[in-house]
């Protein structure tokens, strides 16, 4: 990060309202496409992406130097089903079945990679008609689970990623996923996990993205408050169950090309079709500029699930844990985890101003690599950023309601820990 990006970020955050963001208008639906690797800087994306949550397209230019491109494909762009099953063949897939609907969802099985392989052989054998639906591999860890691979290298602009960086540290999760479909498969409309960004970047195949700026869906919703599950039906035009679909504005629809990435803003919703048989590559991320998003995000899932048990609440008893953990449930996350997402993060920018640069962490492929390559100033930021909503947290009532005994250190002398080093940093 350069200082004019650190003062520009600054002086943006310094009256952000992160209920606002992604309200920010898209002349006539336009989404940029960045062609040129050479001539477009981390600072550029940072400054005219990020901070406004607004979408953009990167060329294929961007991807061409990884081994998926080359490997995972044949000669004419279609997937190299011989590759992949020499390489992955006895792995265990998740599988979502597009054609059926349950809880808003498609359900999902576990499938031998292989047996996968072999029905989309079949599907396209048969004009991509099945007795088994149209079948979806979607949010495959094969990161996690063969780290040997070397598939592809995680562009600079979206390596400021404290999602994967928190819960590589926790070796728990990660948020790194692999998509493939046939010609056909689709997701349902929605958000991403947290409402983070997202990255996805087209190995081989086309997708057509249909995304709605943030806040738009709620003109989507139906009159008891639900989002639809595909927002191209019909149904959305019955104003007696859509009431508000008519104040919504159109879609901004992006037809991704084989090799292109497509950036997707925090809290944007979206729906996305394979156009053809496609294989994908996706990130979800937080970093300083929607962390605040996410602590709405949270606080807002917690609100309803209190809303959902309130007839059986009892002071006397824990109905504040047991709300946590139904958040948990649901999300993944509850605050006293959030407290030490926002800890790990600290800690790690904390030591890069302590300690310095480090050269040879920042050659490798991890996020904790990424925050040697951005530099010291972007430390700073994102120690600004944390200090904001860690403020935000400790006062919040529910959180206060916790037993905190359990963080170290307590959230007062991570605070003052966390200014202490800015004013250094900043002398």
């Amino acid at each position: 990060m350069d200082r004019a990006t650190f003062a520009c970020s600054t002086a943006f955050y310094r009256d952000y309202n992160s209920s606002s963001q992604g309200a920010f208008s898209l002349p006539g639906g336009h989404v940029d496409f960045i062609e040129k690797v050479d001539s477009f800087t981390y600072s550029d994306f940072f400054r005219d992406y990020l901070i406004p949550n607004h979408p953009c397209v990167f060329s294929a230019k961007f991807t061409e130097d990884w081994s998926s491109r080359r490997n995972w494909v044949t000669w004419d762009g279609k997937p190299n089903f011989d590759h992949l099953l020499q390489k992955f063949g006895e792995a265990v897939v998740p599988v979502a079945n597009c054609d059926v609907k349950e809880y808003n969802s498609n359900p999902k099985q576990q499938l031998p990679f292989k047996e996968y392989v072999r029905y989309w052989k079949e599907h396209i054998k048969n004009d991509y008609r099945s007795s088994r639906g149209c079948l979806y591999l979607k949010d495959w860890h094969l990161s996690r689970a063969f780290p040997e691979q070397d598939v592809y290298t995680t562009p600079v602009y979206f390596s400021s990623d404290w999602l994967n960086e928190y819960w590589d540290a926790v070796a728990v999760d990660d948020y790194r996923f692999v998509y493939m479909g046939p010609k056909g498969s689709w997701t349902p409309f929605h958000a991403d996990v947290f409402r983070s960004y997202s990255w996805s970047a087209n190995v081989c195949g086309r997708k057509k993205w249909l995304l709605y700026p943030a806040g738009q869906e709620e003109y989507l919703k139906d009159r008891h408050g639900n989002l639809p599950f595909d927002v191209t039906a019909p149904t959305l035009q019955d104003r007696s169950v859509y009431p508000r679909y008519n104040q919504s504005q159109p879609p901004v629809e992006i037809v991704q090309e084989a090799g292109e990435i497509v950036f997707i803003p925090s809290g944007w919703h979206h729906q996305v079709y394979n156009l053809e048989d496609t294989i994908s590559i996706n990130h979800n991320w937080v970093n300083g500029c929607n962390v605040a998003i996410m602590w709405c995000f949270l606080q807002d899932e917690l609100a309803a699930v209190q809303r959902e048990i309130n007839q059986w609440k009892d002071p006397r008893d824990d109905w504040h844990l047991q709300c946590q953990l139904i958040m948990k449930s649901c999300t993944g996350i509850d605050y006293k985890e959030f407290y030490n997402f926002l800890k790990v993060i600290a800690e790690n920018r904390i030591s890069v101003l302590e300690n310095g640069l480090d050269d040879e962490a920042s050659a490798k492929n991890t996020p904790k690599a990424a925050i040697s390559t951005l530099g010291m100033l972007h430390a700073v930021f994102d120690l600004k950023r944390t200090v904001k909503v860690l403020t935000s947290l400790s006062a919040n009532e529910d959180f206060k309601k916790l037993d905190l005994t359990s963080l170290s250190p307590p959230p007062e002398a991570l605070l003052h820990h966390l200014k202490a080093a800015i004013d250094t940093a900043l002398l």
